[in-house]
């Protein structure tokens, strides 16, 4: 597995709210432009704009922006560190999140978008089950077993 989708997987998915991965898999549906490469927020999270509403962030800030409610840029960066910091504790190693921040940040928009999207599919598949709909052999099954 690249580094890149293990520290996503196991440090960053497990901090993320449900809803910040919706508001992330529809920016990434949609290539919203306010889903930002190369910076934390735009603007830049500087003291000067601390409370400066937020108009753009990378993908961990894009999910408290749009997700958690967050709304200016100091919010927002300290909404990203806290992540990052939980990420690199979960993996045990200083600085793991660098590999899932330089691979979002350096790959081509489209592919990044793609590659990103199914792994935000793939992590809420795992936290909102998908009910089947019956059918006549699920149904008699599940009779059978309630009967047993």
């Amino acid at each position: 597995m690249e580094s890149w989708r293990k520290v996503w997987r196991e440090g960053f998915v497990p901090v993320l709210s449900t809803t910040g991965l919706m508001a992330l898999r529809d920016a990434l549906r949609g290539d919203d432009t306010r889903l930002t490469q190369g910076s934390t927020t735009t603007p830049p999270p500087l003291m000067c704009v601390q409370d400066w509403p937020c108009e753009g962030a990378c993908a961990l800030g894009f999910c408290g922006w749009h997700g958690d409610q967050l709304e200016t840029v100091g919010q927002v960066e300290e909404f990203f560190a806290k992540a990052c910091y939980e990420a690199d504790a979960r993996l045990g190693e200083p600085a793991a999140c660098r590999w899932f921040l330089n691979w979002f940040d350096d790959t081509p928009r489209d592919e990044m978008r793609r590659e990103l999207l199914a792994e935000v599919e793939l992590a809420l598949a795992e936290r909102i089950p998908i009910d089947l709909p019956a059918t006549k052999s699920n149904t008699a099954a599940g009779a059978k077993i309630a009967a047993a």
